[in-house]
């Protein structure tokens, strides 16, 4: 079926600029087109777009994706470059989650130092405010 590329960005969620930047970085095939030059997709490209946008959605970055797309084109092959990839993005996770909750610690240590009277004495304004020496 041949999909012009405002409808298969409409089917997938990602926008025209980014659907032909995908084909100028190679994680598209070039796409076919029509007797007018304009661009046409196939249920296969249009899967694959999903599979980037899926990938981009949870954190993915465009060279592992790559990497996945690459290995999705050849099943024989073993998952554990797969695993591997994931593996390092969990962590990712795990230590941005480190990070967020250091965060939200002292957001929390912030407004429970907070006496909420006046700007002047705010402790917050205080706290966010860099000492500098000279």
């Amino acid at each position: 079926m041949a999909i012009p590329i405002g409808k298969a960005a409409a089917l997938t969620g990602v926008k025209v600029p980014t659907i032909r930047y995908y084909e100028d970085i190679g994680l598209l095939p070039p796409p076919d087109r029509t007797e007018s030059n304009r661009r046409v997709y196939g249920d296969e490209t249009i899967r694959r777009l999903g599979f980037i946008r899926h990938a981009r959605s949870l954190g993915f970055d465009i060279d592992a994706i790559r990497i996945l797309l690459d290995l999705q084109d050849d099943p024989g092959r073993s998952c554990s470059e797969v695993d591997r990839i994931v593996e390092a993005r969990l962590e990712e996770t795990r230590e941005r989650i480190r990070s967020l909750k250091q965060l939200e610690t002292e957001f929390e240590r912030m407004l429970e130092s907070c006496s909420h009277g006046i700007v002047a004495d705010c402790r917050i304004i205080e706290a966010l405010t860099p000492r500098i020496e000279h």
